[in-house]
Protein backbone atom coordinates (compact mmCIF):
# COMPACT_ATOMS: atom_id res chain seq x y z
CA UNK A 1 0.00 0.00 0.00
CA UNK A 2 2.81 2.40 0.92
CA UNK A 3 4.60 1.69 -2.37
CA UNK A 4 1.38 2.42 -4.29
CA UNK A 5 0.96 5.76 -2.49
CA UNK A 6 4.57 6.69 -3.20
CA UNK A 7 4.14 5.78 -6.87
CA UNK A 8 1.00 7.91 -7.12
CA UNK A 9 2.80 10.83 -5.45
CA UNK A 10 5.68 10.48 -7.91
CA UNK A 11 3.11 10.41 -10.74
CA UNK A 12 1.63 13.72 -9.55
CA UNK A 13 5.11 15.24 -9.24
CA UNK A 14 5.95 14.05 -12.76
CA UNK A 15 2.78 15.65 -14.14
CA UNK A 16 3.43 18.92 -12.31
CA UNK A 17 7.11 18.98 -13.34
CA UNK A 18 6.13 18.45 -16.98
CA UNK A 19 3.63 21.28 -16.96
CA UNK A 20 6.11 23.66 -15.28
CA UNK A 21 8.56 23.05 -18.15
CA UNK A 22 5.88 23.17 -20.87
CA UNK A 23 4.49 26.37 -19.39
CA UNK A 24 7.86 28.09 -19.90
CA UNK A 25 8.51 26.92 -23.47
CA UNK A 26 6.74 29.95 -24.91
CA UNK A 27 9.80 32.04 -23.97
CA UNK A 28 12.18 29.79 -25.90
CA UNK A 29 9.77 29.58 -28.82
CA UNK A 30 9.37 33.37 -28.88
CA UNK A 31 13.16 33.79 -29.07
CA UNK A 32 13.55 31.17 -31.80
CA UNK A 33 10.74 32.57 -33.98
CA UNK A 34 13.05 35.44 -34.89
CA UNK A 35 15.27 33.05 -36.88
CA UNK A 36 13.10 29.93 -37.35
CA UNK A 37 9.71 29.05 -38.74
CA UNK A 38 7.34 27.19 -36.37
CA UNK A 39 7.67 23.92 -38.32
CA UNK A 40 11.48 24.20 -38.20
CA UNK A 41 11.43 24.59 -34.41
CA UNK A 42 9.10 21.61 -34.18
CA UNK A 43 11.26 19.38 -36.37
CA UNK A 44 14.60 20.26 -34.76
CA UNK A 45 13.34 19.89 -31.17
CA UNK A 46 11.85 16.43 -31.73
CA UNK A 47 14.80 15.15 -33.74
CA UNK A 48 17.04 16.30 -30.89
CA UNK A 49 14.68 14.67 -28.40
CA UNK A 50 14.69 11.39 -30.34
CA UNK A 51 18.50 11.33 -30.51
CA UNK A 52 18.75 12.10 -26.79
CA UNK A 53 16.45 9.20 -25.89
CA UNK A 54 18.41 6.95 -28.25
CA UNK A 55 21.63 7.94 -26.49
CA UNK A 56 20.17 7.44 -23.00
CA UNK A 57 18.65 4.06 -23.84
CA UNK A 58 20.12 2.56 -27.05
CA UNK A 59 18.21 -0.73 -26.65
CA UNK A 60 15.67 -1.81 -29.24
CA UNK A 61 11.97 -2.18 -28.47
CA UNK A 62 11.38 -5.88 -29.12
CA UNK A 63 8.29 -8.04 -29.42
CA UNK A 64 5.99 -5.31 -30.74
CA UNK A 65 2.94 -6.66 -32.58
CA UNK A 66 1.44 -5.05 -35.68
CA UNK A 67 -1.50 -3.77 -33.66
CA UNK A 68 0.81 -2.23 -31.08
CA UNK A 69 2.91 -0.68 -33.86
CA UNK A 70 -0.26 0.93 -35.18
CA UNK A 71 -0.98 2.43 -31.75
CA UNK A 72 2.55 3.85 -31.62
CA UNK A 73 2.06 5.36 -35.08
CA UNK A 74 -1.27 6.94 -34.08
CA UNK A 75 0.28 8.35 -30.90
CA UNK A 76 3.11 9.91 -32.92
CA UNK A 77 0.65 11.33 -35.43
CA UNK A 78 -1.60 12.83 -32.73
CA UNK A 79 0.77 13.94 -29.96
CA UNK A 80 3.78 15.02 -32.02
CA UNK A 81 2.67 15.98 -35.54
CA UNK A 82 -0.99 17.02 -35.58
CA UNK A 83 -1.21 18.67 -32.16
CA UNK A 84 1.70 21.05 -32.65
CA UNK A 85 0.92 21.76 -36.30
CA UNK A 86 -2.73 22.53 -35.54
CA UNK A 87 -1.73 24.75 -32.62
CA UNK A 88 0.84 26.68 -34.69
CA UNK A 89 -1.53 27.11 -37.64
CA UNK A 90 -4.31 28.23 -35.27
CA UNK A 91 -2.02 30.98 -33.95
CA UNK A 92 -1.77 32.42 -37.48
CA UNK A 93 -5.57 32.83 -37.68
CA UNK A 94 -6.63 33.80 -34.15
CA UNK A 95 -5.27 35.43 -31.01
CA UNK A 96 -2.91 33.57 -28.71
CA UNK A 97 -5.38 34.16 -25.85
CA UNK A 98 -8.08 32.30 -27.78
CA UNK A 99 -5.73 29.40 -28.44
CA UNK A 100 -4.77 29.25 -24.76
CA UNK A 101 -8.41 28.91 -23.71
CA UNK A 102 -9.29 26.39 -26.43
CA UNK A 103 -6.28 24.17 -25.69
CA UNK A 104 -7.30 24.07 -22.02
CA UNK A 105 -10.45 22.19 -23.06
CA UNK A 106 -8.24 19.11 -23.62
CA UNK A 107 -8.98 17.58 -20.16
CA UNK A 108 -12.71 17.69 -20.94
CA UNK A 109 -12.19 15.82 -24.23
CA UNK A 110 -9.90 13.38 -22.42
CA UNK A 111 -12.59 12.67 -19.84
CA UNK A 112 -15.25 12.08 -22.48
CA UNK A 113 -13.05 9.80 -24.58
CA UNK A 114 -11.93 7.91 -21.47
CA UNK A 115 -15.56 7.40 -20.49
CA UNK A 116 -16.35 6.03 -23.95
CA UNK A 117 -13.28 3.88 -24.57
CA UNK A 118 -11.80 3.18 -21.12
CA UNK A 119 -15.00 2.55 -19.18
CA UNK A 120 -13.34 0.22 -16.69
CA UNK A 121 -10.36 2.55 -16.32
CA UNK A 122 -11.63 5.88 -14.99
CA UNK A 123 -15.06 7.07 -13.86
CA UNK A 124 -16.53 10.50 -14.55
CA UNK A 125 -17.85 12.24 -11.44
CA UNK A 126 -19.46 15.61 -10.81
CA UNK A 127 -16.35 17.03 -9.11
CA UNK A 128 -14.47 16.77 -12.42
CA UNK A 129 -17.00 18.97 -14.22
CA UNK A 130 -17.09 21.49 -11.36
CA UNK A 131 -13.30 21.67 -11.42
CA UNK A 132 -13.33 22.00 -15.21
CA UNK A 133 -15.78 24.93 -15.07
CA UNK A 134 -13.84 26.75 -12.33
CA UNK A 135 -10.51 26.19 -14.11
CA UNK A 136 -11.87 27.37 -17.48
CA UNK A 137 -13.11 30.61 -15.90
CA UNK A 138 -9.62 31.07 -14.48
CA UNK A 139 -7.94 30.27 -17.80
CA UNK A 140 -10.21 32.75 -19.58
CA UNK A 141 -9.35 35.50 -17.07
CA UNK A 142 -5.62 34.81 -17.48
CA UNK A 143 -5.81 34.66 -21.28
CA UNK A 144 -7.90 37.78 -21.87
CA UNK A 145 -7.14 39.82 -18.68
CA UNK A 146 -9.45 42.65 -19.67
CA UNK A 147 -9.08 42.48 -23.45
CA UNK A 148 -12.11 41.92 -25.65
CA UNK A 149 -12.97 38.42 -26.84
CA UNK A 150 -12.59 38.24 -30.62
CA UNK A 151 -13.78 35.03 -32.22
CA UNK A 152 -12.18 33.71 -35.39
CA UNK A 153 -14.09 30.59 -36.50
CA UNK A 154 -11.23 28.97 -38.43
CA UNK A 155 -8.46 29.64 -35.92
CA UNK A 156 -10.62 28.77 -32.91
CA UNK A 157 -11.80 25.55 -34.57
CA UNK A 158 -8.20 24.52 -35.28
CA UNK A 159 -7.32 25.16 -31.62
CA UNK A 160 -10.26 23.03 -30.46
CA UNK A 161 -9.14 20.29 -32.88
CA UNK A 162 -5.66 20.51 -31.36
CA UNK A 163 -7.17 19.98 -27.88
CA UNK A 164 -9.15 17.00 -29.16
CA UNK A 165 -6.05 15.51 -30.80
CA UNK A 166 -4.11 15.85 -27.52
CA UNK A 167 -6.94 14.04 -25.72
CA UNK A 168 -6.60 11.22 -28.28
CA UNK A 169 -2.85 11.15 -27.59
CA UNK A 170 -3.52 10.85 -23.85
CA UNK A 171 -5.71 7.79 -24.37
CA UNK A 172 -3.22 6.23 -26.78
CA UNK A 173 -0.47 6.81 -24.21
CA UNK A 174 -2.57 5.08 -21.57
CA UNK A 175 -3.06 2.14 -23.95
CA UNK A 176 0.69 1.99 -24.67
CA UNK A 177 1.46 1.98 -20.94
CA UNK A 178 -0.54 -1.25 -20.60
CA UNK A 179 1.94 -3.06 -22.87
CA UNK A 180 4.54 -3.05 -20.10
CA UNK A 181 7.43 -1.65 -22.16
CA UNK A 182 9.93 0.87 -20.65
CA UNK A 183 8.59 4.43 -20.89
CA UNK A 184 11.77 5.76 -22.54
CA UNK A 185 11.54 3.20 -25.33
CA UNK A 186 7.84 3.80 -25.97
CA UNK A 187 8.35 7.57 -25.99
CA UNK A 188 11.21 7.19 -28.46
CA UNK A 189 9.07 5.03 -30.75
CA UNK A 190 6.31 7.65 -30.60
CA UNK A 191 8.83 10.38 -31.48
CA UNK A 192 9.99 8.34 -34.48
CA UNK A 193 6.48 8.19 -35.95
CA UNK A 194 5.81 11.82 -35.08
CA UNK A 195 8.89 12.94 -37.00
CA UNK A 196 7.97 10.62 -39.89
CA UNK A 197 4.48 12.11 -40.19
CA UNK A 198 5.97 15.59 -39.91
CA UNK A 199 8.03 15.24 -43.11
CA UNK A 200 5.20 16.20 -45.56
CA UNK A 201 4.59 19.37 -43.53
CA UNK A 202 8.26 20.34 -43.94
CA UNK A 203 7.78 20.51 -47.69
CA UNK A 204 4.47 22.37 -47.42
CA UNK A 205 5.85 25.04 -45.08
CA UNK A 206 9.14 25.54 -46.94
CA UNK A 207 11.42 24.00 -44.30
CA UNK A 208 15.12 24.99 -44.44
CA UNK A 209 17.96 23.25 -42.59
CA UNK A 210 20.34 26.25 -42.34
CA UNK A 211 22.25 24.77 -39.42
CA UNK A 212 24.45 27.87 -39.21
CA UNK A 213 21.66 29.49 -37.20
CA UNK A 214 22.67 27.29 -34.26
CA UNK A 215 26.02 29.09 -34.17
CA UNK A 216 24.22 31.81 -32.21
CA UNK A 217 24.44 30.88 -28.53
CA UNK A 218 20.90 32.06 -27.75
CA UNK A 219 19.37 29.95 -30.53
CA UNK A 220 21.40 26.91 -29.53
CA UNK A 221 20.47 27.22 -25.86
CA UNK A 222 16.75 27.54 -26.56
CA UNK A 223 16.55 24.70 -29.07
CA UNK A 224 18.44 22.47 -26.62
CA UNK A 225 15.99 23.49 -23.89
CA UNK A 226 13.07 22.56 -26.13
CA UNK A 227 14.69 19.40 -27.49
CA UNK A 228 16.18 17.89 -24.33
CA UNK A 229 13.94 19.41 -21.69
CA UNK A 230 10.49 20.03 -23.15
CA UNK A 231 10.60 17.09 -25.57
CA UNK A 232 12.88 14.22 -24.50
CA UNK A 233 12.54 14.60 -20.72
CA UNK A 234 9.01 15.98 -20.45
CA UNK A 235 7.32 13.52 -22.78
CA UNK A 236 8.88 10.71 -20.73
CA UNK A 237 7.65 12.23 -17.45
CA UNK A 238 4.20 12.98 -18.92
CA UNK A 239 3.83 9.45 -20.27
CA UNK A 240 4.94 8.09 -16.89
CA UNK A 241 2.31 10.22 -15.16
CA UNK A 242 -0.39 8.93 -17.52
CA UNK A 243 0.76 5.38 -16.83
CA UNK A 244 0.50 5.85 -13.05
CA UNK A 245 -2.43 8.27 -12.66
CA UNK A 246 -4.49 7.63 -15.77
CA UNK A 247 -5.39 9.88 -18.69
CA UNK A 248 -7.97 12.04 -16.90
CA UNK A 249 -6.03 12.83 -13.71
CA UNK A 250 -2.89 13.68 -15.67
CA UNK A 251 -4.68 15.81 -18.27
CA UNK A 252 -6.10 18.24 -15.70
CA UNK A 253 -2.58 19.52 -15.06
CA UNK A 254 -3.03 21.32 -18.39
CA UNK A 255 -5.03 23.90 -16.40
CA UNK A 256 -1.70 24.96 -14.89
CA UNK A 257 -0.07 25.96 -18.20
CA UNK A 258 -1.54 29.53 -18.24
CA UNK A 259 -0.60 29.88 -14.56
CA UNK A 260 3.03 28.98 -15.26
CA UNK A 261 2.97 31.37 -18.21
CA UNK A 262 1.80 34.25 -15.98
CA UNK A 263 4.48 33.52 -13.37
CA UNK A 264 7.35 33.18 -15.87
CA UNK A 265 6.19 36.28 -17.74
CA UNK A 266 6.39 38.26 -14.51
CA UNK A 267 9.75 36.82 -13.40
CA UNK A 268 11.62 36.67 -16.72
CA UNK A 269 9.92 39.12 -19.07
CA UNK A 270 8.95 41.56 -16.28
CA UNK A 271 5.37 41.66 -17.52
CA UNK A 272 2.88 43.09 -14.97
CA UNK A 273 0.47 40.76 -13.16
CA UNK A 274 -3.05 42.19 -13.43
CA UNK A 275 -5.86 41.63 -10.96
CA UNK A 276 -7.68 39.51 -13.55
CA UNK A 277 -4.67 37.26 -14.13
CA UNK A 278 -4.12 36.89 -10.36
CA UNK A 279 -7.75 35.88 -9.83
CA UNK A 280 -7.55 33.59 -12.86
CA UNK A 281 -4.49 31.90 -11.38
CA UNK A 282 -6.33 31.20 -8.12
CA UNK A 283 -9.35 29.80 -10.00
CA UNK A 284 -7.22 27.62 -12.30
CA UNK A 285 -5.37 26.09 -9.35
CA UNK A 286 -8.66 25.66 -7.46
CA UNK A 287 -10.17 23.90 -10.48
CA UNK A 288 -7.16 21.60 -10.63
CA UNK A 289 -7.56 20.58 -6.99
CA UNK A 290 -11.32 20.11 -7.33
CA UNK A 291 -10.80 17.81 -10.31
CA UNK A 292 -7.94 15.88 -8.71
CA UNK A 293 -8.70 15.45 -5.05
CA UNK A 294 -12.46 15.80 -4.48
CA UNK A 295 -12.28 16.05 -0.71
CA UNK A 296 -9.28 13.78 -0.27
CA UNK A 297 -6.53 14.84 2.11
Amino acid sequence: MENTKNRVSIGHLAGLFTIVIWGTTFISTKVLLVEFQPVEILFFRFVMGFLALLLVCPHRLRGVSRRQEGIFALAGLCGISLYYLLENIALTFTMASNVGVMISVAPFFTALLSHLFLKSEEKLEIHFFVGFFVAMVGVALISFHGSRLELNPLGDLLAVLAAFVWACYSLLTKKISSYGYPVILTTRRTFFYGILFMIPALWIFDFQFRLERFAHGLCLFNIVYLGLGASALCFVTWNFAVKVLGAIKTSVYIYMVPVITVVTSALILREPVTGASALGTVLAVTGLFLSEYHGKK
